[in-house]
């Protein structure tokens, strides 16, 4: 099992919508292959500032979903639309 945390920095202002899809991206998480449960968390000190951690059964599966194309629709979205810094990803071995 691997938890992956993935940070992003949405515009100010943005935050409603940011959430909102994530309620939507929720369900292709819950869909993919060797996915088990994912959290998505706001800093107190920067409300722009969000961590989705992830887990998953193994770093293949996490690979696989990060290559679909479902994920890519919804990466292309954010750097068009909302987020004000490239996300960074962090995997965490267990």
């Amino acid at each position: 099992m691997i938890t992956v945390g993935m940070n992003y920095h949405v515009i100010e202002g943005k935050q409603e919508l940011f959430e909102a899809k994530f309620a939507a991206v929720i369900e292709a998480l819950n869909a993919a292959e060797g996915h088990s449960n994912s959290t998505l968390w706001q800093d107190v000190d920067d409300g722009a500032s969000y961590l989705i951690t992830s887990e998953w059964s193994d770093e293949a599966a996490f690979t696989e979903f990060i290559r679909s194309d479902a994920f890519r629709e919804v990466t292309n979205w954010g750097k068009e639309e909302i987020l004000s810094d490239r996300p960074m990803h962090k995997v965490y071995r267990q």
